[in-house]
């Protein structure tokens, strides 16, 4: 069995299925539940666990909005992005 360390007081434990238990605190306060869909990212440094859902899927990113999710069909993302410059256009120009 692995251990990884998670702070002084959590741990994950990997059995020898290759199978991995998350501690329930962190179950709970990451949201996880039963059936959840997790993505696995290979980093540098370790594993990256992440909800494969993305609501929403436009997040605030300092002042700018930035799409995270799965394109909706049929939307004119050229319109769409083409009104949102003619707004920034138009509130510099008015200052």
């Amino acid at each position: 069995m692995v251990l990884v360390r998670l702070g002084a007081d959590m741990e994950l434990k990997m059995d020898k299925a290759g199978r991995i238990v998350l501690p329930k605190p962190l179950r709970d306060r990451m949201g996880f539940r039963p059936e959840t869909g997790l993505e696995a990212i290979e980093r540098p440094e370790g594993i990256l666990l992440k909800k494969t859902e993305q609501i929403p899927s436009m997040v605030k990113v300092d002042t700018l909005w930035v799409h995270v999710g799965v394109p909706e069909k049929g939307v004119d993302w050229d319109a769409v992005v083409e009104s949102g410059r003619e707004e920034r256009i138009n509130t510099v120009v008015r200052a």
